[in-house]
């Protein structure tokens, strides 16, 4: 996967990131990918956060994957979630104003913990226009966001997962007028091992669609 390394500012510390640039002259649509804790491993070289670049790439999409703080050779230390949405705003600001990329057409998505920070920032940032939660850590609180989260958004989460409350998520796919948002994938569990096709097509359809008819 072609990928070029950047440095980039947030507040007092850089982080670091790659960008997946699709051929072509654009400007691209392009979306962000958080990845899951870092205090627990997540880094942008995930699994899941690496299969959704490549695949947003191959669809002309192009993929922004970062490290947060005190992830890889960013800067900073770990931030309990909170600074984190920083380093999201940093990452958005830092995609938004690069050469070839369409400003109004910028996608945001999480992983784990990733999708758990996503969320509040796609909540009060108008740049985002589509995002998509793969698993995502949420309380309570969280999960009653998502519901009044109005615009276009995939929440998926494999129905074999010991992580994310599951009955909450099976709550929100009874009660909303469009269930495509919300998708269980029969079999996979938090860490997507042997999924990542099927979750990162799921996951591509929903940027591609969304960005052609934005």
């Amino acid at each position: 996967m072609n990928s070029v390394h950047v440095d980039f500012s947030c507040g007092n510390i850089t982080l670091e990131g790659e960008w997946h640039f699709p051929q072509g002259k654009g400007p691209s649509p392009a979306v962000v990918v958080c990845h899951p804790h870092s205090l627990y491993g997540g880094n942008m070289s995930n699994n899941v956060v690496v299969a959704i670049c490549e695949s947003l790439l191959q669809n002309s999409v192009a993929a922004f994957r970062f490290n947060f703080r005190g992830a890889g050779k960013s800067g900073g230390t770990f931030g309990g979630g909170i600074a984190e949405k920083q380093d999201i705003r940093a990452a958005l600001d830092l995609a938004s104003s690069t050469s070839n990329i369409d400003p109004t057409r910028i996608g945001l998505a999480g992983y784990s913990f990733g999708g758990s920070v996503a969320l509040p920032i796609a909540i009060e940032d108008e740049r985002v226009g589509l995002l998509a939660l793969v698993s995502p850590a949420l309380l309570d609180t969280g999960w009653k966001q998502l519901e009044e989260y109005s615009r276009p958004k995939l929440v998926i989460v494999g129905n074999a997962d010991s992580v994310i409350q599951l009955e909450r998520f099976r709550q929100c796919i009874s009660d909303v007028h469009d269930p495509t948002q919300y998708q269980l994938v029969s079999g996979a569990d938090h860490f997507w091992l042997g999924f990542e096709q099927e979750l990162t097509q799921r996951v591509t359809r929903f940027f591609v669609a969304g960005f052609g008819s934005g």
